[in-house]
């Protein structure tokens, strides 16, 4: 498609200025006490979305065959970023992971880039490999061997969630292109002895299974964030308690107004508020795949595909943890 889809933009715009009503109504209370200015998460969010706008217009410029010709450079770049931010000195601790360059209160994730860029390396891949996708060495491996060395080093700073949706969005580019099932299965197998092994390797993650499980058996320990979200959404009915009217942003809720933003949402815009929510990421998923079908061009089809479902996996993802369907990654 040569234009833009002004349907798929109006609703990310609108997504984005409802997401800053929300970051303002979830943070507040916190930002107050913190900073002693309730609007100070508003601002940072504000600022992101301009310049987000900004490289909108300033991408859409850029030819996506120019992806295309330097999706290998891509690729090395984002590898030296998640190299350089596991260089104590060079990348920042957040929330117990190495996961970000940052400047005070400024901060970019490479892990960010690394799913894009391995995107892009698969969808070129893949659109040259069509004779061979299922042969195994000809075929998937250099896109396996690239992503799980990307996720291995992803799972270093730890991040399972970045990790998990960056392989899932590439096993998502490999069932569209047709690749034979048995190495689904195949992979399926080994991605189970991995997660025994990330297990292994750090206990916690098996304590978190349990507690998703059952969050009260360790209610002011593991299962407390689960517990504190279940408590902002059961009491936001059909409609909700009201814009700015959470309780549980008032310091009961870890990370309101980051992760668990979508409790606040359903706690003060109830069942329909995130039904709205989900309608507008289902447009987004329609349109994506509108777009893909309708490119001619195999590169433009896999890089459309992988880009909606690397987007809604993350979206469903989130909202999975938040209502308690799957344990909270970290």
């Amino acid at each position: 498609m040569k234009k833009m889809d002004y349907i798929l933009l109006f609703v990310v715009f609108l997504l984005s200025i409802f997401g800053l009503l929300m970051v303002y109504s979830s943070s507040n209370i916190w930002a107050d006490y913190k900073f002693h200015d309730s609007f100070h998460y508003l601002k940072y969010q504000f600022l992101f979305f301009i310049v987000g706008i900004l490289f909108v217009f300033l991408i859409s410029k850029i030819h996506y065959r120019f992806y295309y010709t330097h999706a290998n450079q891509i690729l090395i770049f984002s590898l030296i970023l998640l190299i350089l931010v596991l260089i104590p000195g060079i990348g920042s601790i957040r929330n117990g992971s190495r996961s970000w360059f940052g400047i005070g209160s400024f901060g970019i994730q490479p892990s960010e880039a690394a799913k894009i860029s391995i995107l892009i390396f698969t969808s070129k891949y893949l659109s040259r490999s069509d004779g061979y996708i299922n042969s195994f060495i000809k075929g998937i491996f250099p896109i396996l061997f690239m992503t799980f060395f990307l996720f291995g080093l992803i799972m270093l700073q730890p991040d399972l969630g970045t990790g998990t949706i960056l392989f899932l969005s590439v096993i998502s580019l490999l069932f569209i292109a047709g690749v034979n099932l048995k190495f689904f299965l195949c992979g399926g197998f080994i991605g189970l002895f991995g997660l025994i092994g990330l297990i292994i390797i750090a206990p916690y993650r098996l304590q978190r299974i349990t507690s998703f499980l059952d969050p009260w058996k360790d209610p002011l320990g593991t299962g407390f964030q689960m517990i504190q979200s279940l408590y902002a959404i059961g009491p936001g009915g059909l409609l909700g308690e009201g814009y700015l009217n959470s309780i549980q942003k008032h310091f009961y809720l870890p990370e309101p107004q980051t992760d668990f933003i979508f409790s606040i949402i359903t706690e003060e815009f109830g069942f329909i508020g995130a039904l709205v929510v989900v309608i507008l990421f289902s447009i987004i998923l329609y349109r994506g795949i509108f777009i893909a079908t309708h490119c001619n061009d195999l590169f433009g089809k896999y890089l459309s595909f992988g880009i909606v479902f690397q987007l809604i996996f993350q979206a469903l993802l989130n909202l999975m943890v938040v209502v308690g369907l799957i344990p909270v990654t970290g």
